[in-house]
């Protein structure tokens, strides 16, 4: 929590996703069905991704208005999802081992960038996984199936999640209650992807399909045919060497010993799309889609460890080697940010920037940019500027001209000085201009 907050408040975090997020819960606040203007005019979240679930954070939202009641949230269920892995590994393993594999679950890196990177609805996904797949390692397989479920109104592709946990249930024993769980998995995955997304969607069908024709790299690309999707779903999904990276950080932590574990299975869909993608950034080990599998592949840890019969010597060498490498990949994560003495140090921008935006008043239609966008989405009508889809002629304007060109988004330095130009020749004036932020208007 402390980083996530600390990191908003340096002006770090984004339009995508902590602005559309906070548009999305608003709307549930205000008791309508989500849209999200940085997504576009009026567009409507749910023909984008289905989580409804985030309307659980609508109460909380009208009590404190204000992105960090999300960044509060989504650290609340991370620190939740500690509770049932580590009270499964002290039962089954003793007490020791439930603080040492708490612990480096606790600090492991897919949890680190979920935190450091804004907010996401997976984070709902976290407890329920480590519920449920404690419960499934206990034998508790109704229970399992309970936590389970309800993955279906997380995300779309998390009932492929629910379908393997089924499947496991079934292969347990409890045949008709795996089936029902598979088949609540899957029915739930295709109800959204199938009927709900198009249904919402202004270009009724799926928004993602593309991501698996579509070949998106760092080395560029362009459409791919039939071929292309059976490679990706192939060779594909161990190249280039980014995966591979991304699968040796998962295990690693373990010491390899999650691969003995049936419950990693659980795993595969969120690899498989993500593996198969076209979209570079969901191949490494960068921003926040690793966070569902860290559930996973610690509750896998547990359970070989208890499958191993692990005792004495034994234990104590495996959680001895976990915590080591935990602590390697550390300062590479962005918990580290938190011994860094920047973090702390007070950016006088800051105190600027905030003055500036308090010149605009509430409600008022606004394009600004990227990291000036969740300082304004509580209490303005704020798009991204610069960004195709954001709607046209805003009231006010407001662009942070200083950014390093590495985060500059999604306008270039050259291409955003061209734009401001272009907006005083249509009718801006300037505000105010200070520390490079610069401010126009169309009100008199």
């Amino acid at each position: 929590m402390t980083l996530s907050l600390r990191i908003h408040e340096r002006m770090l975090s984004n339009a995508f996703d902590l602005g559309i997020f906070e548009q999305v819960i608003r709307s549930y606040a205000d008791g309508h069905l989500p849209v999200s203007e940085v997504k576009g005019p009026d567009f409507p979240v749910l023909g984008d991704h289905f989580h409804p679930v985030l309307a659980l954070v609508a109460p909380f939202y009208r009590l404190w208005p204000g992105p960090q009641v999300l960044l509060v949230v989504q650290a609340a269920l991370i620190a939740v999802s500690v509770l049932p892995l580590a009270l499964w590994a002290r039962r089954a393993l003793g007490s020791g081992a439930a603080a040492v594999i708490g612990t480096c679950y606790g600090l492991s890196w897919g949890l680190a960038n979920a935190a450091g990177f804004d907010f996401h609805e997976v984070a709902f996904a976290v407890p329920l996984l480590a519920c449920s797949l404690a419960a499934l390692g206990s034998d508790r397989l109704r229970a399992a199936a309970c936590w389970a479920v309800p993955l279906v109104l997380v995300k779309e592709d998390l009932g492929l999640t629910v379908a393997v946990i089924g499947f496991l249930i079934a292969r347990r024993g409890e045949r008709r209650l795996g089936i029902a769980t598979a088949a609540a998995g899957l029915v739930g995955t295709a109800l959204a992807m199938l009927v709900i997304l198009p249904a919402f969607n202004p270009q009724g069908s799926y928004a993602y399909t593309h991501w698996l024709t579509t070949d998106t790299g760092a080395e560029g690309g362009g459409e791919g045919g039939w071929l292309d999707l059976l490679y990706k779903v192939t060779i594909g999904l161990i190249t280039p060497e980014a995966k591979v990276t991304t699968l040796l950080f998962l295990l690693a932590p373990t010491l390899f010993l999650a691969l003995r574990s049936p419950l990693l299975w659980v795993a595969l869909p969120t690899l498989v799309w993500r593996f198969a993608s076209g979209l570079w950034t969901h191949w490494g080990t960068s921003y926040h889609y690793s966070i569902v599998l860290m559930p996973i592949v610690f509750a896998a840890f547990i359970d070989a460890l208890v499958r191993r019969e692990s005792s004495g010597v034994s234990l104590r060498r495996y959680l001895v080697g976990s915590a080591a490498i935990t602590a390697l990949l550390l300062p590479q994560f962005p918990l580290w940010q938190l011994a860094k003495p920047e973090t702390w140090r007070p950016d006088p921008r800051v105190a600027v920037a905030h003055k500036l935006m308090d010149r605009i008043p509430d409600g008022a239609t606004v394009q600004a940019s990227n990291q000036l966008v969740p300082q304004l989405t509580d209490r303005t009508s704020v798009s991204l500027y610069g960004w195709g889809d954001s709607r046209p002629d805003p009231e006010w304007i407001m662009v942070d001209t200083e950014v390093p060109q590495q985060r500059k988004w999604p306008l270039s330095v050259g291409e955003e000085r061209i734009s401001l130009d272009r907006a005083l020749a249509q009718g801006y004036r300037t505000a105010a201009e200070q520390a490079g932020f610069v401010l126009l208007t169309r009100s008199g």
